[in-house]
Order: structure tokens, then sequence, then C-alpha cells
């Protein structure tokens, strides 16, 4: 079992989203796939830097993210800055050796995802983005029943993920709320993960259709000030979406939708049957098979829900796969499949070059929103 230093790079919710997971991984896996220790935490101020190093339990801290990937006892560099500062970070880890670990989304625009994909591309360590959501089991099954040819041929599809909370005009602007460092708004944040989703089950998008909104177009520059500034992304994104291999659907990604709390949902339809799927109900996934016999009152056809739960493979033994599953498991076990190719020093997935290919995707839709035209995905 090799031994493997640590360094997280940005220690807001999802920099301490990732130390929860390597804390937890020895208990969930046995044995687990290496021995993780978290060497250093880079955060913009000393006094975070301090807060982050006792909270998180690391040995040392910096406001520097090159003094943590210059250290030789830095094998990973866990990604989990504002966006615009996924690029230097990632690409100055790749070129000193380290394994890559990146939040989504992999960059703030097509540009320099693609600049990222050609370092990863020539480098021989492990990197993988941080899409959790390919890691719940529900979502494992319904790419495994998609595998198997069980919708036979795709006709359409709906996908969204939901959150709320920007409703409240006198909610102060913060870095994703602005072009520069977000380079997009719930497109880049919720968008990401629905793209994602989309090319992981259906393959890839080759052109979309988008319309982006920003419902409330300034913000108090800070909480309680009386000056306001610009909103300079999008709080809302639908995209009309063709795919490669045929089917067509919508990708929608929403800030706004009152009352929603995390919810990705999806709906896919084929010629053989169908899938459906809500983050709210992450133990089950729903679905339809054409081959089921009908009959009085209906047969056995309709919708059936598959108790998914925590059925993840060996060697998971925590918690028992009866029991409930919850949203930091999905960001443990994703982690782990991370580690596993970076033990075994194999590529892993969904890889930067993957990232990038869902950059593509957005870059289309936000060019497609400017245009109102259809736009072609471009190859990354």
């Amino acid at each position: 079992m090799p031994d493997l230093g640590v360094a997280i790079i940005g220690f807001g919710f999802i920099g301490k989203v990732h130390a929860h997971a390597y804390r937890s991984l020895p208990l969930f896996y046995d044995p687990p796939p290496a021995a993780c220790r978290l060497v250093g935490v880079c955060t913009a101020r000393q006094e975070t830097a301090a807060k982050a190093k006792q909270q998180g339990g690391f040995e040392v801290c910096t406001t520097d993210f090159r003094e943590l990937i210059a250290r030789e006892d830095v094998h990973i560099v866990n990604v989990c800055t504002p966006n615009d500062l996924h690029k230097p970070v990632v690409l100055a880890a790749l070129e000193a050796g380290k394994h890559v670990y990146c939040d989504k989304p992999l960059a703030l625009n097509l540009a320099e995802a693609r600049e990222i994909a050609a370092a990863a591309r020539q480098s021989a360590v492990t990197h993988q983005m941080t899409f959790h959501m390919r890691f719940i089991p529900a979502l494992m099954r319904a790419s495994q029943l998609v595998e198997q040819g069980f919708l036979g041929r795709v006709f359409h599809f709906r996908m969204a993920y939901l959150h709320c909370g920007y409703a409240d005009a006198d909610r102060p602007l913060s870095w994703r709320l602005t072009k520069a460092r977000a380079g997009a708004g719930a497109l880049g944040d919720l968008g990401s993960h629905a793209i994602d989703l989309t090319r992981h089950l259906l393959g890839e998008i080759a052109a979309v259709n988008a319309h982006t909104e920003t419902f409330i177009g300034d913000r108090p520059r800070e909480r309680g000030a009386r000056e306001r500034v610009p909103v300079e992304v999008d709080d809302y994104c639908l995209i009309r979406a063709r795919l490669a291999q045929g089917g067509v659907g919508t990708i929608e990604a929403s800030r706004y939708a009152t009352g929603t709390d995390d919810d990705m949902v999806f709906e896919i339809y084929g010629e053989k049957g169908a899938l459906r799927f809500n983050l709210m109900q992450p133990n089950y996934l729903e679905v339809f098979d054409e081959t089921d016999p009908g009959g009085e009152l209906g047969g056995s056809r309709g919708f059936k829900r598959l108790a998914t739960v925590q059925h993840y493979p060996p060697p998971s033994v925590l918690p028992s796969s009866k029991l409930p599953v919850g949203w930091m498991r999905f960001h443990i076990s994703c982690l782990h499949s991370f580690l596993s190719h970076v033990a075994a020093g194999e590529p892993a997935a969904p890889d930067l070059i993957e990232g990038a290919r869902t950059q593509a995707v957005m870059q289309a839709a936000l060019e497609s929103s400017a245009s109102g035209q259809w736009q072609e995905v471009e190859d990354v």
C-alpha cells in the first residue's frame, strides 16, 4: 500500500468536503487503496490558513500553493479554489509530476480547459475531476443498464440540476457571481454536473441551443453595503441538446428553483425502456422495461424502483449496503476511485480531458445564448 501525501488548495466548502473524505475513507474501505497523509493546506489569507490547518488536521499551512506543490512529501494536489485559480494550480501540479484531483468546472473557459487538457495528455500522472454524482449507486446502476443496452435507441431525455437561495436581491456579491473569477454562473456551478452526467450516460453532445437568464442584475458589494455592483453571470440556463449518437433533450441549471434543495433529476426515454432519478430520493433508480408483460389491470407493466441504496462493490465495508445513502458518501466513493487508480498507476475517470469536454459544451451553450443560434460543440 503506497504512502501518499496530500495538499488541498482552497479550504472553503468543497475543500472541507475533500478533507472529510480523506479522513473517512479508511473506515469505509478495507483495505484502502493507499495510506494518505494530509500534509498541507493553502488558503488566500494567513488567518484562514491557520484555521484550516487546525480544522483539517494538516501538518503545515500556507498562502502560496507553490510551496506545497514543491514539497517532496506531497504526491497529490486537490484543487478546491475558485475557478480562476484552477488553471495555474493544475498546470503547476502537472509540471511538478503531482497527481491532480480537481473540483468542477475545470477552468474559466474552453481556451484554459484546452491548455490543461494538453498538459494532462503529456503527463504521466493520474488526474481526475470531482464529478461525484457518477458515484451514486443509483447512477452507477443506470450507467450499467445503458451499457447493457437496456434503453435501446434513446429518443429523448431531460436533465436538471436545481438549487435555490439567490432570490434575495440583498444577498451580497461573491466570486461566484463575477465572470473574472467564476467564468459562468449556474451553468458552470450546477450545469457542469448535469452536462457530465448526460455525457456519462448518453455519450457526447454534438450541438446545443441555449438560453441564459440573470434575474437580479446587481447586488450589494458586501453584506450591508448600499453600493450595488453588476452580476456578470447567469442565474439560470436552459440547453436544448442534440446527442452525437442520436436523440435530443434538455439540460437545465438553476439557482432560483424556489423550494428545492439539491435536486438533480433526470428522465431518459428509449425504445426498449426508460430511467428516472431524483437526487432527493437517492436510494432508488426508477426503471421501466418495455418487455414486461401487460394484461388484466395492467399486468406487470410500469415503473419500478430499484433499491440501489449503498450497494457499493468491495472493498466497501461501511456502512451496510442496506442502509440509506447520503451525499458525503458519494464524495468518499469518488475519492476512492481516484486513489485506486493512483495506487495502480492507471488513468482515472472522469479525468481532466473529460472535464475539458464538459467545458466545451458549456462554452457552446454560452455562445449559443449570445447568438440565439444552434452551436456545434467543439472537440478538445
